[in-house]
């Protein structure tokens, strides 16, 4: 029996529920500047399937890899761990 492989997954704040069943997440994460040292915000955006449509903008979610949906979705939402205040 064939083990299947880990999955990615990332935490990160919707920027976005526009979308029918789909929503933008937005990974912040900070990385040291190679030459200078200094800390940078690096922000890279995600589009993931929400099939139920229960995200709004500014949650925070869990999202994992998955099979491609569409052009720019490979993301689906896992779970929704803060809602927006």
């Amino acid at each position: 029996m064939e083990k299947r492989n880990l999955r990615k997954e990332r935490i990160g704040v919707v920027s976005s529920n526009k979308m029918e069943k789909s929503i933008v997440v937005a990974e912040t994460k900070r990385v040291k500047h190679p030459m200078y040292g200094k800390f940078v915000l690096k922000t890279k955006k995600y589009v993931a399937h929400d099939e139920q449509n229960d995200c709004n903008e500014g949650d925070t979610v869990r999202i994992m890899e998955t099979r491609p949906m569409s052009k720019s979705k490979r993301w689906r939402l896992v779970e929704i761990l803060e809602r927006a205040k």
